[in-house]
């Protein structure tokens, strides 16, 4: 396995991949979930959203530490492969690879929402917004990833000025006596909100699978990760208290939070500004999310765990189209089917959480086995696990999911009768 030193040069800079890391961990959860969370807890919620926050750095240290150490387009899986072995690396990638056509379409269906809200068309125009954005994002990964980090870097940017905006022209109408009660629902109400704002965070270990694309791994992935870390948690925390101050006890009953803020802000209705942003969040958490499990879908038929034929795309530089080209498949099919039989995103997000919960689990453990012991990054994994246990304990019954994916992939291995480590 090549480390950071001898790894091929990759294409991504810092400022690329911390676009990346933003896109794929600030995602669609700041489109709706603030005002979930506080109709949940109240004002209180926000201490779910500081302690998530606080949580993720020591997850988003680990995978950086590992990355930056084994730059590799297998990311999580192979780092359990070189912990545990192949068929864990197996079901690690798998896991990760068919979460994708699950999030995908329940991302896109809610950008789809905000659309609606702002153009009208009903069902029709959900339908629409999601079909565009399963066919743009796989169109601009086909590219390569020098495509998809410049398209990165434009979106966060744009992104990052568009919250900002609605935080800083809503705060003149804060009300700080909306922090009162602090906890209406009881303390314990803070233990729902913060299960339902797990999805808000996941995506750390997403650009692992980039790392070979860096152009100085052992530099540049700890550095992007911790740019993502800091600007991250300052938007959702400015986001989640503008929401509470400004919009007071009735932001627990709005639908689209950021739309409600810079109709404060701007005066009038501000639907089409809220749609744009929900469409820039979600385009940018699927750019990144597709291009990573592109790559790990050709790595893992580069180690037999998925046919030879998607194999070409593992190698640093090269576009895994062929993996690609699979995943807009599977994620238009769900879409499709989703739609047909009128399911909504929330079982789609309660799945697609369960899988990426489980590659953290796994992926921390490797870490606390392969990283050096005594050194700062094994320390920061020792807290990982921890935040993984919580993780777990959260996602509860949608842990049967990644049990039947990994018995699939488990099954698959023998059945291709090829040895693993």
């Amino acid at each position: 396995m090549a480390d950071s030193t001898t790894a091929p040069a990759g294409r991504l800079s810092v400022g690329q991949g911390t676009a990346l890391y933003v896109g794929a961990v600030l995602a669609t959860g700041v489109i709706a979930l603030p005002a979930l969370a506080a109709d949940l807890a109240g004002p209180a919620s926000l201490v779910a959203w500081l302690g998530l926050a606080v949580l993720s750095a020591p997850l988003a240290a680990t995978f950086a530490a590992l990355g930056a150490r084994y730059p590799d387009s297998g990311g999580v899986a192979t780092y359990a492969r070189l912990a545990f072995g192949g068929r864990a690396a197996a079901v690690v990638g798998w896991c990760f690879f068919l979460s994708i056509p699950a999030g995908g379409p329940a991302a896109a269906m809610w950008a789809g929402g905000y659309v609606e809200a702002a153009l009208g068309g009903g069902d029709g125009t959900v339908f629409a917004t999601m079909l565009a954005l399963m066919v743009v994002v796989p169109a601009t990964n086909a590219f390569g990833v020098r495509v998809t980090g410049r398209v990165q870097l434009a979106l966060a940017g744009l992104l990052t000025v568009f919250l900002l905006a609605a935080v800083l022209l809503s705060l003149p109408h804060a009300d700080l006596g909306n922090l009162r009660p602090f906890a209406p629902h009881g303390w314990l109400a803070i233990g729902p909100a913060a299960a339902l704002l797990v999805w808000s965070f996941v995506g750390w270990e997403t650009v692992t699978y980039l790392t070979a694309e860096f152009r100085r791994p052992a530099r540049d992935v700890p550095r992007a990760t911790a740019a993502a870390v800091i600007v991250v948690g300052l938007l959702y925390l400015s986001v989640a208290f503008a929401t509470i101050t400004v919009l007071g006890p009735g932001a627990g009953e709005t639908d689209a939070p950021l739309g409600d803020l810079l109709a404060i802000g701007l005066g009038g209705s501000a639907r089409v500004l809220a749609a744009a942003a929900a469409l820039l969040l979600t385009l940018g958490a699927m750019n990144a999310y597709y291009a990573g499990a592109a790559k790990l879908g050709a790595a893992l038929a580069r180690d037999g765990a998925l046919p030879a034929w998607l194999t070409y795309g593992s190698s640093a530089g090269e576009v895994p189209r062929r993996s690609l080209a699979v995943l807009s498949v599977l994620g238009m099919t769900t879409a499709l089917v989703v739609t047909a039989a009128g399911i909504g995103p929330q079982p789609l997000v309660l799945l697609t959480t369960g899988l990426f919960v489980t590659v953290y689990a796994v992926g921390v453990a490797a870490a606390v086995r392969l990283l050096p012991r005594h050194s700062k990054a094994r320390a920061a994994a020792l807290v990982a696990q921890v935040a993984a246990v919580v993780l777990l304990l959260m996602t509860g019954p949608y842990l049967v999911w990644p049990l039947v994916v990994a018995v699939a992939a488990l099954l698959y291995l023998r059945l291709a009768r090829r040895p693993r480590g």
